[in-house]
């Protein structure tokens, strides 16, 4: 049997223990504080309230469409990276390809 999935395996077991053996002793050592300070909650210090806050809605839509450019970005520029050592005709196929598509979703998105 070869040992290097033995050490492998060995290692990872190892430095499981070692993270859960720390976490325990910190969780151990830190200082507990059960008294309820209410003055550390409020964050101004002009004695203000601070506004109630009950729901955070997030704009799911807008959150697509967010997610959606920054894919196509991530991808343009991870394509553009690898292709200066390729001919001209890459890098500029990769730009115009990205450019259709930057623009259909304006498009699409004015028409919503």
């Amino acid at each position: 049997m070869k040992e290097g999935p033995l050490i492998l395996l060995l290692s990872l077991a190892l430095s499981l223990l070692v993270t859960m053996l720390i976490y325990w002793l910190g969780g151990k050592a830190s200082t507990k504080n059960k008294q309820n300070n209410n003055e550390k909650v409020v964050p101004y210090a002009c004695g203000e309230e601070p506004p109630k806050v009950r729901e955070v809605r997030v704009n799911l839509e807008r959150f697509f469409i967010f997610t959606v450019y920054f894919l196509i970005f991530d991808v343009f520029a991870f394509l553009i990276a690898i292709s200066w050592s390729a001919a001209w005709l890459y890098p500029l196929t990769y730009s115009v390809i990205v450019l259709m598509a930057v623009l259909t979703l304006l498009i699409a998105r004015r028409r919503l």
